[in-house]
């Protein structure tokens, strides 16, 4: 069984950073895509960033060049570096996986079976 759960959310100043964390169980990260998606109030859930084995990364345009996704198969985690953060990257953040065989990793969040409880992100101007 699949379990991912989030950490390293909280409150910070525009131009700040966070490190967001996602430890999974049961997940076999070699056929995996990771992705971090969030989701502000009234809003729909987007994808900001995903990862697939041998370091294919994808980035929303309106992060790229401030997060950096990770992955450390040793300890089972992914990673959302958060860089020069703007109020408008107030959000639930959610890491989420799925299987697949492509090197490349879906947008859609419906694509996505497994899904951690989310963590907070509020940037203040």
């Amino acid at each position: 069984q699949v379990q991912l759960v989030e950490s390293g959310g909280g409150s910070v100043q525009a131009g700040g950073s966070l490190r967001l964390s996602c430890a999974a169980s049961g997940l076999d990260y070699n056929r995996a895509c990771m992705g971090w998606f969030r989701q502000a109030p009234g809003k729909e859930r987007e994808l900001v960033s995903s990862i697939k084995t041998r370091g294919r990364t994808f980035y929303a345009d309106s992060v790229k060049g401030r997060f950096a996704i990770s992955q450390d198969n040793a300890k089972s985690a992914a990673y959302l570096q958060m860089d020069s953060l703007k109020p408008e990257d107030t959000a639930m953040y959610y890491c989420a996986a799925y299987y697949t065989i492509s090197d490349y990793c879906y947008t859609g969040h419906s694509a996505y079976p497994y899904w951690g409880q989310g963590t907070q992100v509020t940037v203040s101007s």
